[in-house]
């Protein structure tokens, strides 16, 4: 959603439109683009501060669905991962079925939660030329297993923090070697994540849950055990806002968060106080 220039990358559903929206920071429209994109899900900008990627999952079922595909800043289609309009378990060739989200770290390393519903409940790991480097999950309720894992996110040591909405937790593991390293579902009975991601410092995480219209900011765990999960605050919105997807921008704080309810996008500001609380 972010990017490094101070641009909000925006996704939009529907027939007959541009896909991406591209606004300023402040929220002013600049442009539109991408045509090549069925039912935009997840997005993820990386890159330096002058050449940015945009990568976009894609769920939908007509030609272009079922892929993860990457565009330069521009717009430009630059590479596409999966059997487009066609939705597999494959490895070889890659395939998806509803990929939800992905994450690209500092190294061009991609993390992918392939399974909104559908065939796959897996978190894939590529390499910068999109070889599997290693691949964790299936439908279940035990470690490592998940049941529409919706989100995923690195922390600052080491771990991918994966947002297993249907079992109601956070599962983590280990960025290398893909060890499952625990989960946190005490924060989660009523229902679970569907997005995740840390705040800049790397201190707390900021969660959505999307029918209870809820934000959580969750206290990080040190390097080493992940321990229990404990809640610091709470940010409750409007009822059937549904925040669905979430960014924080890297060098402000901002939060951006996706409500597919409401259908509009809002941004939160961190407070001056130490321990986060954020206004829209």
């Amino acid at each position: 959603m972010e990017d490094p220039l101070f641009r909000l990358d925006l996704a939009q559903r529907g027939d007959n439109i541009p896909k991406v929206l591209v606004f300023s920071e402040d929220g002013y429209f600049l442009r539109a683009w991408n045509y090549t994109v069925d039912t935009p899900h997840g997005m993820f900008v990386s890159g330096t501060p002058y050449e940015q990627s945009v990568w976009i999952t894609d769920v939908g079922s007509g030609p272009y669905g079922h892929t993860v595909k990457k565009y330069n800043s521009l717009g430009d289609l630059v590479q596409v991962l999966g059997t487009p309009g066609k939705k597999g378990t494959g490895l070889n060739p890659l395939q998806f079925d509803n990929p939800a989200e992905l994450y690209v770290d500092e190294t061009g390393e991609i993390y992918i939660v392939d399974g909104d519903g559908g065939l796959n409940n897996r978190l894939v790991k590529l390499s910068q030329d999109f070889m599997i480097l290693w691949l964790r999950g299936e439908n279940g309720t035990g470690p490592a297993k998940f049941n529409i894992p919706h989100s995923v996110t690195l922390d600052s040591v080491g771990r991918v923090w994966v947002a297993d909405r249907g079992n109601k937790r956070l599962q983590v593991f280990d960025k290398d070697t893909g060890e499952w390293l625990g989960a946190w579902d005490g924060c989660f009975t009523e229902e679970g994540p569907s997005a995740v991601r840390f705040t800049p410092d790397g201190k707390y995480l900021i969660v959505a849950q999307l029918n209870l219209s809820r934000l959580s900011v969750l206290v990080a765990p040190p390097s080493g055990s992940i321990g229990d999960c404990s809640v610091l605050s709470t940010i409750q919105l409007a009822d059937q806002v549904l925040p669905h997807l979430l960014e924080v921008d890297r060098k402000t704080g901002a939060v951006y968060v996706a409500e597919i309810g409401a259908k509009q996008i809002q941004k939160y500001v961190p407070g001056h106080s130490r321990t986060p609380a954020f206004g829209a």
